[in-house]
């Protein structure tokens, strides 16, 4: 067998015993599938040479799917190097089988547990010296299995021949060691039993069709293991990029809230601070609406400044020194006094004055009084 069949056969060994028959139905309708070509270029195809020697020539037989016929009869002794020129390139090509007459070989039919599939070559080399009577060093062998019984126990056969007549089977002898891919043997109706008698250690060496098969799918393999990881790698760093903007992103945004909240603060500590001024102190309306009510019409303002809680009046009045008690008791300042000389100015014993008064909220929070209609329009004549 060839290394994928021997492959298949170790894979459908380690199967269950009840799924054996499936799994080798299963496998040769698989490879019915394949045309004959490619069967025999896959190593998959059961087509062989059957290499049979008679008295004084040698039968060669094209054996596939459990038929054979004759292809050349050649004389002996024979030649590798004669055989592959006298047969076609196709033929030549395929393994060679050496095939054993049925009376050359011992077949010993034998019951195993199903435990046993799996290894039955090193199960019954130790049943060569009880079953024949030969040893195990002094002959081949080989194991067919026949059925699965019911019971769960396999049917196989034993198939054994002395070594030196496996050895001696064509000639020259020296010629033909390791040009062989096995030796069969015949049955009684000199069909071929399937077994292959030659150990491995002792077959040709064929060149795996699949190896070249295996190499490409092995380097394909790698190539689309780099891929994968590239893209991986590929993948990892737009995620990362796509991160970075939205950190990015967010960042920004982030920015412009603590732009807006420190905005809003600064807005909610200036509305604090007019609310606690307006609480503290009395507006501008409010002082002047309350000069207005309580200087008299022989009194003009040239000045009126409010500034750090205290007011400060310059201008003229015929009663300048009657001013502090005029404004003496108001609800929106207190210590009203003049500062300076008075000097006199502006003819009619009018005398120029200035005077500072400290501003206080009023304790009452009632809203000013109203002006009285001819202050109101008496203040509206004159010119501060």
């Amino acid at each position: 067998m060839t290394a994928l069949r021997e492959r298949l056969g170790q894979l459908g060994a380690r199967v269950t015993p009840g799924a054996g028959g499936f799994w080798a139905w299963w496998k040769t309708s698989l490879l019915s599938w394949l045309p004959a070509r490619w069967r025999v270029l896959l190593g998959v195809s059961d087509a062989r040479l059957l290499l049979s020697p008679q008295r004084e020539h040698l039968q060669v037989l094209h054996a596939h799917a459990g038929t054979s016929h004759l292809l050349q009869s050649l004389p002996t002794p024979l030649l590798p190097e004669a055989l592959d020129a006298a047969l076609p390139a196709r033929e030549a090509g395929l393994p060679r089988f050496a095939l054993l007459p049925a009376g050359k070989v011992l077949r010993k039919s034998l019951r195993l547990p199903a435990a046993a599939e799996g290894r039955l070559h090193d199960v019954l080399r130790f049943e060569i010296d009880r079953q024949t009577p030969f040893t195990a060093d002094q002959v081949y062998f080989d194991v067919r299995l026949l059925d699965r019984l019911p019971d769960g126990q396999l049917q196989v056969e034993l198939i054994t021949a002395p070594r030196h007549l496996v050895e001696a089977l064509l000639s020259p002898r020296e010629a033909w060691h390791g040009q062989l891919d096995g030796v069969d043997a015949a049955d009684a109706d000199g069909l071929p039993l399937g077994v292959n008698l030659l150990p491995a250690a002792a077959r040709r060496p064929r060149y795996n069709p699949m190896r070249r098969l295996e190499r490409l799918l092995l380097l394909g393999s790698v190539v689309m293991l780099v891929l994968a990881a590239w893209q991986l790698l590929d993948n990892r760093r737009q995620a990362a990029t796509q991160l970075d903007a939205q950190v990015e992103a967010a960042a920004v945004r982030a920015r412009a809230v603590a732009t807006q909240r420190q905005q809003l603060q600064d807005l909610v500590d200036g509305q604090a601070f007019f609310t606690e001024q307006r609480t503290t102190h009395p507006t501008a309306t409010e002082v002047i609406n309350e000069l207005s009510r309580r200087l008299g019409d022989d009194t003009s303002l040239e000045k009126l400044s409010i500034e750090n809680g205290r007011m400060q009046l310059i201008g003229m009045s015929s009663s300048a020194s009657s001013l502090v008690s005029m404004l003496e008791g108001a609800p929106l300042w207190k210590t009203p006094s003049l500062t300076g000389v008075l000097q006199a100015g502006g003819g009619e014993r009018r005398e120029r004055f200035t005077l500072t008064a400290e501003l206080r909220a009023p304790e009452n929070a009632a809203a000013p009084r109203a002006p009285e209609k001819g202050a109101a329009d008496g203040a509206a004549t004159r010119s501060p």
